[in-house]
This record gives structure tokens, sequence and C-alpha cells, in this order.
């Protein structure tokens, strides 16, 4: 029955209900001495009348956002309680235009067409009322008065509908853009849950390989320092140091790199068996060639080299997010514009861009495509980030992704 509405739009609400009250109180109170029914300055009962009247509309004014089914009910009310009186329409009946547009605008499925009825329920009332009521009667509905009577109805009906109405089309605005936002909040979420499992199925191998290079090394440094120990009689092996400090470099780095594995498999929902072995950067020679078999003028600049072996997840990742900065670059990309391209291998990690013309005409790419979702998961779940920008006729992508060393 009541909509849930945030403190300033109900402090809002009660504020114009109660400017309303405060005006037509007085307004009614003067018609009522204009008509000749009472004195509302000498007779108590005509005041009454005059501030039940402004109340009740006041009051469905008041909560015709919060209750919109509440505010038709007093509404009816009001105007019942104007015609039991004797009352000629005035400045209060105002509020019902206000409210047919809330029921309409915000009501529920009865609430909606219980305010139709009453637009068209109500211009028959009202026509009924002006035309055999006390205040203007004047000898009743007859056919010479017909015409009349039906001009009212039509201007009523009219008056009245055009509230609902456009009431209805806030509502189906409303509507449509909620439906809107929810169609393109589904469609990023899917692309993003389906990057995920599919990032999560590259990581399987991965993260198992790197965890058995860490045993491994573990016990070579292990068995090789109790080799130290041991020996024939009282003379023991001498121990290599070198081989135990390779062993335990080897361990770091195979550590950290299975450290960023499983942190992008932590940022996974599901796990599924890899479809084989994943590529890395020595088949960046074949993905250029490849983007330049497509006519595209493509410059690499690789400075500094990579140092040693990327961890497998970031060579995965710059390769992935390199094809499809390719991909967005073939399919918006001016024909046979530059691509430039930029690695840079610092000792904590790798800084990649890809910038490429923007084709004349070509749709904006403001709104994020699955492309563009997919290289900021492959980033983000690597633990570092990605911007996508237009600027000057050019399209630049951007990341960066730590490696897991020292810096």
């Amino acid at each position: 029955m009541f909509r849930p509405l945030k403190t300033h739009q109900i402090v809002v609400d009660v504020s114009l209900g109660v400017a309303f009250f405060l005006i037509a109180w007085p307004i009614e109170q003067i018609v009522t001495g204009a008509t000749g029914y009472g004195a509302p300055l000498q007779g108590w009962l005509e005041a009454v009348q005059a501030l039940l009247i402004a109340l009740v509309f006041g009051a469905a004014l008041a909560v015709r956002r919060l209750s919109p089914g509440l505010a038709l009910g007093l509404a009816w009310a009001g105007a019942v309680l104007q015609m039991g009186f004797g009352r000629p329409p005035s400045f209060a009946d105002l509020a019902i235009f206000a409210v047919l547009y809330t029921t309409a605008a915000y009501g529920g499925q009865r609430v909606y067409w219980a305010g139709f009825a009453s637009a068209l329920v109500g211009a028959l009332v009202i026509t009924v009322y002006l035309m055999a009521g006390p205040v203007f009667a004047g000898g009743g509905l007859t056919w010479q008065t017909l015409p009349l009577a039906l001009v009212m109805l039509v201007a009523a009906a009219f008056a009245l509908g055009l509230s609902w109405t456009t009431g209805a089309l806030v509502r189906t605005a409303v509507r449509a853009r909620e439906n809107r936002d929810a169609q393109q909040r589904a469609e990023a979420e899917a692309a993003a849950e389906q990057e995920r499992v599919r990032i999560a199925r590259d990581m399987h191998d991965v993260v198992a390989h790197s965890l058995a290079v860490v045993v491994a090394q573990a016990d070579g440094a292990r068995y090789t320092l109790a080799a130290a120990q041991t020996g024939e009689g009282d003379m023991k092996t001498p121990a290599d140091p070198a081989v135990a400090t390779e062993a335990l470099a080897t361990i770091s780095t195979t550590a950290r790199a299975a450290l960023a594995d499983v942190r992008l498999l932590l940022g996974q929902l599901r796990h599924r068996q890899g479809d084989g072995p994943q590529p890395t950067l020595a088949d960046l020679e074949d993905l250029y060639a490849q983007v330049r078999a497509a006519g595209v003028q493509l410059r690499v600049d690789v400075d500094p080299a990579p140092p040693g072996e990327p961890p497998a997840a970031v060579q995965l990742a710059v390769y992935r997010i390199l094809q499809e900065a390719f991909t967005n670059a073939l399919r918006h990309g001016a024909p046979g514009g530059p691509v430039d391209v930029r690695l840079a291998w610092l000792p904590d990690r790798v800084e990649l861009s890809v910038r490429n013309p923007v084709a004349p005409g070509a749709a904006p790419h403001g709104r994020p495509g699955h492309g563009l979702i997919g290289m900021r998961e492959r980033a983000q779940l690597a633990g570092g980030r990605f911007d996508a920008s237009e600027e000057s006729g050019s399209f630049a992508v951007s990341a960066s992704i730590p490696i897991g060393g020292t810096a």
C-alpha cells in the first residue's frame, strides 16, 4: 500500500500538502461567502465545511506518491463531502488532477486501473452534479440543456483523462528505461561471467605446474642439505652453496608466479579443464604476423625486454589483451591505418598500450562492449589495471600487470 520513498521526497510532499491546505482553506471560505450559501466569516458551519474540504484534499496531495491508492480514496472522499455540502467546484479540486497523475505513474495494477475508472466516472459525476445539483440547477437536465451537458462531460473527461494519461506515459517511459538498464546489466554480467569461466579454464594447468616446480625444487634443496651432513665415518660431504641458492631462487620465483595464478583462480566462480596449451610470449610473433597479413601497418616497440621468464599468467594476460586490442583495431580502426604497440617489461610489472586511428563515422567506444569487458577482466584478475579511451581521432587501450618480482 505504501511505496518506499526517500526522506527528502516525503518532506517535499508533506510540505506541498500543507502549503496547499493553507492556500485552499481561505479560498474555500471566500467561495462559500460569494455563493450566498452562508457567511464564512460569521458562521462556524461554513468554516468547518471549508476546513474539511481543504484538509482532505491537502492530505490527498501529501500522500499521492507515498500511497497512490490512499490518495485516490481521499480525493473521492473530498469530492463526496464537497457535493454533500452542496458546494461548487473550487481551488481545492486541483488536487484531483495530481492524484490521478500519480495513480497512473506510480500506482500498482489495481490502482492504475482504478485511476482510469475514476477519471471516467468522475467526469460523469461532475456533469450530473453541475447540471442537476443545488448550485447550478436550472430546471435539471432537459433536452434543452443536453448539449451543454455533453460539452461539460467531454471537457471534464478530457481534463481528468489528460492527467491520468500523462501519468501513464511517464510510467511507460520509466518502465522502458528500467528494462533497458536491466538488459544492459544482464548482458555485461553475462559477458563478465563468460570471461571468468574462460580464464579459469586457461589457468587450470598453469597453477598445477607452478606448484609441482615448487615441490620439486624444495625436495632438491632438502636432499642437497641432507647429503652435506651425511657421509662415511666422520667425513661429511661438502655442501655446494650454489646449488642450494639456485634451488631457493627457483622456489621464490615460481612461488610468486603461483601466487599470481592462485589470485586469478580465487576470482573465478567455476573451474573447468583446460583445452590444451595456452599462448605465451613466444606466440606473439605469430599474432603479429596474422595482424600484418590482414593489411594492418603494425609497429611494435618492446623496451625494455622481459627480464627472464615472466609468470605464465602474465604471459597469457598480455597475449589475450593484445589479441583483443588487435581485433578492435581491425573492426573499428581506419582501414590500413597504423597500429602502435608498446611493451615495457619493468622489474615489477609490464606496461602495454595499443593505439590505432578510428575510422571516420565509426560508432563511438563510449559503451563498453564484450571485448573491453574481457580485457578489463583479464587485467583485474591478474591484479593489474586496464584503461580504454578515445581522443584526437585515435583509440588507445593500456594495461599494467604486476609480474611479482622485486621492484
